[in-house]
């Protein structure tokens, strides 16, 4: 990379800075120095050209660095799915600069051990972070607690059993109580199991219809009712993964007004895509928690866009085809998102249903604010975590442009319109599209 670079004349959106202006900045030394209309002129010409890179692509947006929240890089234990290096290869891709990753590997994060191992592998790997989320209970099997002190001095930034729910009360109260001690927010699935044992798709007309047996909404929506109680109880960081239902957000959005210290996210699947997609059983739309209905679905945007649901989490989930080319039943759930997150949002806000500067906090300064990450943002002085798109440039999902090591998506052929032209994590870049003709 060369000393200096500049993004010229581009459309910088950082809703935490009340930013949505044409402007240039410049990054030296790992910093954004410059911020502002015509900052860059009097620079470009008095540096040598090999000591200078000028980037400028008419309409491109430059945003602060996206935060996922939710992503399973499957190391250890899995890399035939997806590894350390696959995976942050691929969410750099996507235009994020930080990833948190779940526990649920092989064997589960649930020791210091583990946690030092992923940020040292990550770290070698370079390019987007990796930030642990590491299991509430041992084993992930509900009953004894981690050693929490320990997970947060290797580096984990939160604590979760995501795949398993905590479903015993008082081990929730005993987690909310001690992680708040380190102030790591705890991370709930919530799916209570015993309503949803051999479920394989969202409880409606659909599952009659083609004769599966159905996860009910309830199933969702008792948990974050009582966890939300237990949160206030004991004043504890409360968050809910992948929120579906229209009754889980009634929930949220009362929790909220009353000042109950809960949060949440939802993937961009339950955003666009509802039960309708499992009439042709196809597997790629089999997820956890399940594709629900039109009007969870609007329930969901509606929440997305006034902040009752806080941020958007891609819950990037690699299955290779042994997991997928299989009956609906035996099919693992979930699909991948790292790559697809952006343009994906991109279409709701070209739609109008939901506006720009929602869209970027939501998948930037919202996700890091929830586990304490410094947020990316576009000022000068601060550090060079960025992520440039062209917003108008069209592409056709197929696995040759994946980086990730698996395919597992209903989207694959769809043509895209958004693409990230590059990724910038602390001042390097961890992606570069813009000199390739793609």
């Amino acid at each position: 990379m060369q000393d200096v670079l500049v993004f010229r004349r581009v459309r910088a959106v950082d809703p935490g800075r009340q930013l949505d202006a044409e402007i240039d900045v410049v990054i030296e030394k790992k910093l954004i120095t410059r911020a502002g209309p015509r900052a860059a002129d009097q620079l470009i010409g008095s540096v040598p050209n090999d000591r200078i890179r000028v980037i400028e692509v008419p309409g491109a947006l430059l945003l602060p660095g996206l935060v996922d929240l939710h992503a399973h890089l499957r190391e250890p234990g899995q890399e035939y799915k997806e590894d350390i290096a696959s995976g942050l290869a691929a969410a750099a891709a996507g235009g994020f600069t930080d990833v948190c990753v779940m526990p649920n590997t092989r064997p589960v994060n649930d020791t210091r051990a583990v946690t030092e191992l992923l940020v040292h592998k990550a770290r070698a790997v370079g390019g987007t972070r990796l930030h642990p989320i590491a299991a509430i209970t041992v084993g992930q099997k509900g009953d004894t607690l981690t050693e929490m002190a320990d997970l947060k001095e290797g580096g984990a930034v939160a604590l979760s059993d995501d795949g398993r729910c905590v479903t015993r009360s008082d081990v929730m109260r005993r987690a909310l109580e001690y992680a708040s001690t380190f102030d790591l927010p705890i991370i709930q699935h919530a799916e209570d199991h015993a309503l949803t044992a051999g479920a394989e798709m969202h409880e409606g007309g659909v599952s009659t219809r083609l004769g599966l047996r159905g996860w009910p909404r309830i199933a969702e929506d008792v948990i974050v009712a009582r966890d939300v109680l237990i949160a206030e109880y004991v004043k504890a960081k409360y968050h809910v993964a992948h929120v579906s239902t229209m009754g889980s957000v009634r929930i949220l959005r009362e929790a909220k007004s009353r000042g109950i210290p809960v949060t949440a996210e939802v993937t961009p699947h339950h955003l666009l895509l509802t039960d309708q997609k499992l009439i042709g059983y196809d597997t790629a739309c089999k997820v956890n928690p399940p594709l629900r209905e039109t009007e969870d679905l609007l329930a969901l945007r509606e929440a997305l866009a006034d902040g009752t649901i806080d941020c958007i989490a891609t819950d990037h989930a690699p299955h290779s085809p042994l997991e997928k080319d299989c009956e609906l039943s035996e099919a693992a759930p979930g699909m991948i998102g790292l790559e697809l997150c952006l343009p994906l949002m991109l279409g709701l806000v070209e739609k109008g249903i939901l506006p720009m500067g929602r869209m970027v906090e939501a998948l930037t300064r919202a996700p890091a604010r929830i586990v304490g990450l410094d947020a990316p943002t576009i000022a000068e002085g601060a550090p060079a975590n960025l992520t440039l798109v062209d917003p108008n440039r069209e592409w056709t999902v197929a696995p040759e442009r994946l980086r990730t090591k698996s395919k597992n998506t209903p989207f694959m052929g769809h043509t895209m319109k958004g693409m990230v032209l590059a990724t910038i994590v602390h001042g390097s870049i961890a992606f570069d599209a813009t000199a390739k003709g793609c």
